[in-house]
């Protein structure tokens, strides 16, 4: 069971969980009214297959960052940085899991999910991971891309394209990622120092960042405004997207005047709730209006 633990550990999986609850809103938010028990068994399906290739995806990370890893406090735990688990091992591990969510994606779901999902594990495997991440301090902008994925794929599961409800829940979580992962790296700056990495922090200083971290959050504050604008929510959405657009943008605002690390950790446990949130917010204001 130890090994077990390891080979789960290596899928991130209070990330992974994230993911497909965002997918999964985006499959809620596809299918007008209730849904049938055939939609039902289509989503359940799809989470499967996403949760499989992101959890490759995460596992592959973890090869490529192992030394990374080792040099950070908030990853040394990692099964690859401790050296428990080999290359080999993780990279087969990741390859089964891509492989085996891909094929029921493509055989179960439709050809568009699984391309658009593999695309995303290319896209946070390889492109960010191996290229971005140690390249540009906009690595994490650039790289949101792929995290801002999962609504697309799960619209793409129940309908077979990709429409532009689809587009505006990618947008959020895209202007999402960077405040939200800059006001990690605020309080983990000497790790991310240690380990090499050119995060914004890093190479632009605690101030610019905190700044940017502010900046974000009002561009954010008008992208949450769109699903209401686009017809795609009602009111009830709209007064949970303010009410938790202000609140994040106050934490934003106050991390820039008056720093400290304790503020930095409140904004980064802000933005999740942020996220969750509002994507729950959209989910139930589908079902009752």
């Amino acid at each position: 069971m130890n090994v077990v633990r390891q080979f789960y550990a290596l899928t991130k999986p209070r990330v992974v969980q994230l993911i497909v609850f965002c997918a999964l809103i985006g499959m809620v938010l596809a299918v007008p009214g209730a849904p049938t028990w055939a939609d039902t068994g289509l989503a359940l399906v799809a989470c499967a297959g996403i949760w499989l290739v992101a959890g490759a995806a995460a596992a592959f990370n973890c090869i490529v960052e192992k030394g990374i890893d080792a040099k950070m406090r908030r990853t040394a735990w990692r099964p690859t940085a401790k050296g428990e688990l080999s290359d080999w091992q993780t990279l087969l591990f990741a390859a089964v899991l891509c492989s085996l969510g891909s094929w029921i994606l493509y055989a179960w779901v439709n050809p568009l999910t699984m391309w658009l999902t593999f695309a995303t594990f290319v896209g946070y495997a390889v492109i960010y991971t191996v290229v971005l991440k140690p390249l540009t301090p906009q690595n994490i902008v650039i790289g949101g891309a792929s995290g801002a994925m999962p609504p697309v794929l799960g619209w793409a599961a129940m309908t077979g394209d990709v429409g532009p409800e689809a587009l505006i829940l990618f947008l959020i979580i895209f202007l999402w990622t960077p405040p939200h992962f800059w006001a990690l790296a605020l309080y983990r700056v000497e790790d991310y120092r240690k380990s090499g990495l050119p995060m914004l922090p890093v190479t632009h200083g605690n101030e610019f960042t905190r700044l940017q971290v502010f900046l974000y959050t009002l561009v954010l504050f008008a992208a949450c405004l769109m699903p209401f604008a686009y017809g795609m929510s009602s009111w009830l959405y709209l007064a949970a997207a303010v009410g938790l657009s202000i609140g994040f943008c106050a934490y934003g605002f106050r991390l820039w005047r008056e720093y400290s690390d304790e503020l930095a950790r409140k904004t980064f446990r802000f933005s999740l709730i942020h996220l969750s949130a509002l994507f729950a917010a959209l989910l139930v204001d589908h079902y009752i209006f």
